[in-house]
């Protein structure tokens, strides 16, 4: 399984000295690598929402987890073959909710902005921790609640920005991040059986640009992507910010330190406010700004102790 090393794992001093320092050197190169994921994952906040003005939803996202899984499928095509029939049943429910995560935060993002979209989706730090307890996981402790209690007035705080808080654009974002949540779980649940992670998340996917595929021919929406714009956002979305991301994410998690590593994921929401405001001329005021600040606040708190940070085994953004 790869995630973000436990803090028990070998010191990175001892790792310097076994090395001649390469490890702090692959550590810096880790920590910069993560950090342009995560700048990306935030910047597809505002270029997906300016490409389902001119696409779909359910056919850009075809074109995207298509083109992502055939990518992935290419580099692990060797351990698709050993995924036993259980790790293949975990992966289809995985994929079934990782496609109601991204159905849902695309169509949200049609009626909010992006800012918002990038905070609200970002929840799903705090409220895995909430799902885990609920399906038999460990009981949450006070920094976990404290996390859910702040998060609640930020989201309070950031819901009178905008037009107010709208069913169909931020209502879609939270149930976007608590569908992210159980899809987390369910993943935790699959690669501590120790099926590989790369089999699962290119059947994972597959699944969700096949259903995405499915709805679009049934609604006579499958169309052919035109101007540079859109091909762009697909470029990002598909190559960058998901197939290349699961890349550098794996070999970047084993280098680098899990604090520092955390708190630069952590940083995914700032990143899409930055950009919403920067691109998209995102405003939010005062008070939507606080409880923008409170919501990433309870993100890097949960990310920052080990027992309750979520695995991240694929992307997101």
């Amino acid at each position: 399984m790869w995630r973000v090393r436990d803090s028990q794992d070998v010191p990175v001093e001892a790792d310097m000295n076994e090395a001649g320092g390469a490890p702090k050197h692959n550590a810096r190169r880790a920590e910069l690598a993560l950090l342009g994921i995560t700048a990306a994952w935030g910047l597809t906040f505002v270029t997906v929402q300016d490409a389902v003005e001119q696409m779909p939803v359910a056919t850009f996202l075809a074109y995207r987890f298509i083109a992502a899984a055939l990518l992935l499928a290419a580099v692990f095509r060797h351990r698709l073959s050993g995924l036993s029939r259980r790790g293949l049943f975990q992966a289809l429910v995985m994929g079934v909710l990782l496609t109601g995560g991204y159905l849902t935060q695309t169509y949200g993002l049609e009626a909010t902005t992006a800012s918002k979209a990038g905070f609200i989706t970002g929840l799903f730090v705090v409220i895995t921790p909430i799902i885990a307890r609920l399906v038999g996981g460990p009981a949450i402790g006070r920094i976990a609640w404290a996390a859910a209690a702040v998060s609640a007035v930020g989201m309070f705080l950031l819901s009178d920005t905008g037009g107010g808080f709208t069913m169909r654009g931020d209502g879609l974002e939270l149930l976007c991040a608590i569908i992210f949540s159980a899809h987390i779980v369910a993943t935790d649940w699959a690669v501590a059986e120790g099926h590989d992670v790369g089999a699962l998340v290119v059947v994972q996917l597959t699944v969700v640009g096949v259903v995405c595929t499915l709805i679009a021919v049934f609604a006579d929406q499958l169309v052919v992507p035109r101007g540079a714009g859109l091909w762009g956002a697909l470029v990002l979305t598909a190559v960058i910010a998901s197939a290349l991301a699961f890349m550098v994410q794996s070999w970047a998690q084993r280098e680098a330190d899990p604090a520092r590593t955390a708190l630069i994921l952590a940083g995914e929401p700032a990143f899409a406010g930055f950009f919403g405001w920067w691109l998209a001329g995102d405003t939010m005021g005062l008070m939507g700004w606080v409880g923008a600040a409170l919501i990433l606040g309870a993100i890097v708190a949960v990310d920052a102790v080990p027992r309750l940070r979520p695995p991240r085994p694929l992307p997101e953004g």
